[in-house]
């Protein structure tokens, strides 16, 4: 149980750090906007959870959906802030 939690928390901090953003020009702030990158790296980590939620069983299961929200989100991120 500890590591599940250990997973969820370290899940959680890495889909929260996609939404950090480096500095930018005014023009490329203005065409980003802030809920659309929260939306993408939202979206991007429940979809990456549900399918990592389909691989393995155990601690291999909860690994994956630990890597699916991970990588999930920081593709979502990447998608919807270009």
């Amino acid at each position: 149980m500890r590591i599940r939690t250990t997973n969820i928390m370290l899940a959680g901090c890495l889909a929260i750090s996609g939404c950090q953003s480096g500095p930018t020009s005014q023009a490329v702030a203005d065409h980003n906007s802030e809920f659309g990158c929260i939306a993408g790296t939202v979206g991007g980590a429940i979809v990456g959870g549900l399918i990592g939620s389909t691989i393995g069983a155990g601690t291999g299961q909860v690994l994956a959906i630990g890597a699916g929200i991970g990588g999930g989100g920081f593709v979502g991120n990447r998608l919807a802030c270009r």
